[in-house]
């Protein structure tokens, strides 16, 4: 993952140099900053991200997805504290809703049969896991939205940066974490923490495995770049409403492939989730607008036309 974030910091330079060629730059001037800046936000990705992957391994791929909707609220409420944020009453009803839907997708995951690879006790626990990484990754966010915004640095670059940092760490993490014995819980053969050895083995010898991390770092890559690009040509409501497009594809792929089982009490979940979010990120007053607009043509179509009626029916001369 990190190493599909350190790419960004390539495309960035790619950009830079394209920008010194040409004579509009993409890339606008920044102030100088430290890089070392970006190594807390760094540090609560890793540890987020790191929770995220222990709690997909205890429940359901859709609700791991679903569930991911929390960040809105801890993101809300942190803004609010620390970045003196005042919050519209639409986005605190997006959140309240948000809420809401995180309610009903529990219970959903609560109801729901489960089988011998999922225990309900893993289920809660993965449920719980995800929900408290999202308090993580919001502290992410607003650490990134402070030093962004203050230092004006180009968001690839900050991406970039941040996944230098994780790569480091974690490539350095590999070698306690390959002498720390965790019994069953870890899977490998030798019970470590993390036994990187074996993890080159079999990447070496299924090529369907490094075809999967190819896959994901070139995923997470286009995702952030993408992301930038729709947000800054478009706006962040657009790529929320494409980032919700993940979700249902994530949902529909894994019941095609007769992973997951389908329960109607999902659906209802995720409907109040993309209301929530769809509060808090201000779709509704695009809609409105939208709506407003459609509203007015007919009315102003209509006026203009019983003005040209009632001149018609004046005789030119009639004033005389």
């Amino acid at each position: 993952m990190f190493l599909g974030e350190f790419s960004c910091l390539a495309a960035f330079y790619l950009l830079k140099c394209q920008g010194r060629r040409q004579s509009a730059s993409s890339v606008e001037p920044q102030q100088p900053f430290n890089t070392l800046l970006f190594l807390p936000p760094a540090l609560c990705d890793m540890t987020g991200t790191s929770i995220m992957y222990v709690a997909l391994n205890m429940t359901s791929a859709s609700s791991f997805q679903m569930l991911r909707g929390a960040v809105i609220i801890f993101t809300g409420l942190f803004s609010v504290a620390f970045l003196d944020r005042r919050l519209a009453p639409s986005q605190w009803l997006g959140i309240l809703i948000t809420i809401a839907g995180l309610v009903v997708v529990g219970l959903a995951d609560l109801l729901s049969k489960h089988d011998s690879q999922h225990k309900l006790s893993e289920v809660i626990t993965g449920d719980l896991l995800i929900i408290m990484a999202q308090i993580i990754i919001a502290i992410q966010m607003v650490l990134e939205e402070k030093f962004v915004y203050k230092h004006n640095i180009h968001p690839l670059q900050a991406v970039g940066i941040e996944g230098f940092f994780g790569f480091v760490i974690l490539s350095l993490l590999l070698v306690p974490m390959f002498y720390i014995p965790t019994a069953s819980f870890s899977g490998n053969p030798r019970g470590v923490l993390e036994d990187a050895l074996d993890a080159f083995c079999q990447v070496g010898r299924q090529p369907l495995i490094a075809l999967a991390l190819l896959g994901n770092i070139s995923s997470i890559a286009f995702f952030n770049f993408s992301g930038i690009s729709v947000t800054k040509e478009l706006s962040a409501t657009t790529r929320m409403v494409l980032d919700t497009l993940r979700t249902i594809v994530i949902w529909a792929f894994t019941l095609a492939l007769g992973w997951e089982i389908f329960y109607p009490l999902q659906i209802l979940g995720f409907l109040i989730l993309l209301m929530g979010t769809a509060l808090y990120n201000g779709l509704h007053r695009a809609l409105l607008a939208c709506l407003s607009r459609r509203w007015r043509l007919p009315t102003q179509e209509g006026e203009q036309e019983r003005l040209l009626g009632d001149d018609s029916r004046t005789p030119i001369n009639e004033a005389s």
